[in-house]
Order: C-alpha cells, then sequence, then structure tokens
C-alpha cells in the first residue's frame, strides 16, 4: 500500500507548510505533563498506553503494546480531530523511535495515506525556529470512520515458522546488548528469537540524529532482505513500538511495508518458547 507523500518531513517543510494536523507523541511517565509545560504550537497530545496500545493483564498475550482494535483507534482519531484526508504530521523526541513511528505506522494501517513523521523531532523543530505553546490545544472533534488494519501482522505462530525457514527472515531492531542477552531493561528475560538477525534501529540515522537518505537506506534493507521476498520478512522489536521506525526507514527507502510482530520479544520471551540467551551463545 504505496502512499502518496514521503513519510517524513523536515522541520524547514512543517514550518512552511499550511493546515497540517500536528501530533505530539513524546514518550514518558510524564509525558502529558512535559506536553503541557511546552510543545510545538498547534500540536495535540497522544499517549502510548491510552491511545495506541491496548495493555493486556499479561503480556504474554499479546505483548507488553498489542494494538488496540481499528474502531477503538477510529475513536482515538475522532478525539484529536482528525479526518481521512487531512495531511497529519507526528514528532516524539526521540528521532521517532519511540512512539511517533508506532503512530505513523497505525494511521497508515487503516488507510490514511497524508501522514509523515518529523524527521529530527522535537529537537530539529526548536532548531529550525518553530513556534512552541503551553498548556492545551482547542479543537473540533471529528467522527474518523472504522477501518481494518490494511498492513501486514504476525502473530507469535507465525514467527515459530519464519525463523526455520531459510526463506524467511526476521530481523529484531533492538539494540545489540538487548540482542545478545548483555542487558535487559524492560522484559524478564535478556536474549532473542533464535533465527532472527540483529539490525538496530539506530543504523537508520546518521551522525545528526536525521534519517539516512533513502538510497543510503535502501542499498542497506536491499542487502539485508537478498533474495527474500517481502511477504517473508517480518520485523520487530521488544513490544512493536520501535520495530516501527525500521518499518519507516524502509517505506522511506521505497520497500513495501513488511510484516509487524506487534507481541514481539516481550510476548515470546513470556511463552514456552525457544529462546537465544547469553549462556547458550
Amino acid at each position: 500500500m504505496a502512499a502518496t507523500i514521503s513519510p517524513l518531513i523536515s522541520a524547514e517543510e512543517l514550518i512552511s507548510a499550511s493546515e497540517i494536523i500536528l501530533i505530539d507523541a513524546r514518550a514518558g511517565s510524564n509525558a502529558f505533563e512535559v506536553y503541557q509545560n511546552e510543545h510545538l504550537k498547534g500540536a495535540r497530545f497522544v499517549d502510548l498506553n491510552r491511545d495506541l496500545a491496548s495493555i493486556p493483564e499479561n503480556p504474554a498475550h499479546g505483548g507488553r503494546h498489542p494494538l488496540p482494535s481499528p474502531d477503538e483507534f477510529a475513536k482515538t482519531l475522532s478525539s484529536l480531530g482528525i479526518l481521512p484526508l487531512d495531511h497529519v504530521v507526528v514528532y516524539d523526541d526521540k528521532n521517532g523511535s519511540n512512539f511517533a513511528a508506532r503512530f505513523w505506522w497505525m494511521m497508515r494501517a487503516v488507510g490514511h495515506e497524508k501522514i509523515q513523521v518529523l524527521n529530527g523531532g522535537y529537537q530539529a523543530a526548536l532548531q529550525a525556529g518553530f513556534q512552541t505553546n503551553s498548556g492545551t490545544e482547542t479543537f473540533e472533534k471529528t467522527t474518523y470512520p472504522s477501518k481494518e488494519w490494511k498492513l501486514a501482522l504476525a502473530d507469535i505462530e507465525e514467527v515459530e515458522k519464519a525463523r526455520k525457514n531459510d526463506q524467511n527472515i526476521v530481523i529484531d531492531v533492538r539494540d545489540k546488548n538487548r540482542f545478545e542477552g548483555l542487558t535487559e531493561p524492560l522484559d524478564l528475560i535478556a536474549g532473542h528469537i533464535p533465527g532472527a538477525v540483529n539490525v538496530p534501529l539506530t543504523e537508520n540515522l546518521n551522525e545528526n540524529g536525521l534519517f539516512k537518505s533513502s538510497d543510503e537506506l535502501a542499498e542497506k534493507y536491499t542487502a539485508i532482505l537478498g533474495n527474500k521476498k517481502l511477504e517473508n520478512t517480518i520485523v520487530h522489536c521488544g513490544s512493536g513500538v520501535t520495530a516501527c521506525h525500521t518499518l519507516l526507514a524502509m517505506d522511506y527507502a521505497g520497500i513495501p511495508i513488511p510484516k509487524l510482530y506487534v507481541g514481539s520479544w516481550s510476548e515470546w520471551s513470556r511463552n514456552d518458547r525457544e529462546m537465544a540467551l547469553k549462556e547458550n551463545k
């Protein structure tokens, strides 16, 4: 499913753009307080746990951040005052690697085409001179039509089969130390899905914290995928959030968006599945 615009927008382009709906998707336990203190002027706040996930009692069932239903997400978009033809730009303060890319993926997954992530995030906008505001913004609510997820998803059973098939590739975008089982700040067990390859999402960015060029990313992921078919490619992370950063990078590179395993390591490691742990390496 191709979009009509680039998945990325620069801070300079944002400043000169008109009729944009801005979404603040910064992370942290006090994210809303941070938003109220200062945000890009006009931005509306979205929260991962409340708006972009349906948190389960037990992460063994879907991971730490399972997707909400398309119906629930449509209600969120309605509460944000978004309509299907609106041009929406989302930002965070982690170069899209936290919640901005997740929001982008979800928007694309319900068929919204005019959705972009701010390249360089909040800091880039400030450096470019974008105006800020405090408190909350006022806007009219809308009714966003409910739709199904249109982008491909993989569940734990499909990942189990894919990791054992040399015609498939399972990509883990977490950092090298988490993948190798040297550290695990969020989940109960450190390690990775056996058979997965580690391509840290930080490799999508240049030394200035901006996404590498589309040509660089295309060369990188074309080499990683080799002769694997896109429908045989699954991307995951810890809980299906930061994996979207790599899906965005691949889309920017002109590569069709592969499957997202939302449950990711947080689900896999809480089930009776084979795991590659440090002592087994």
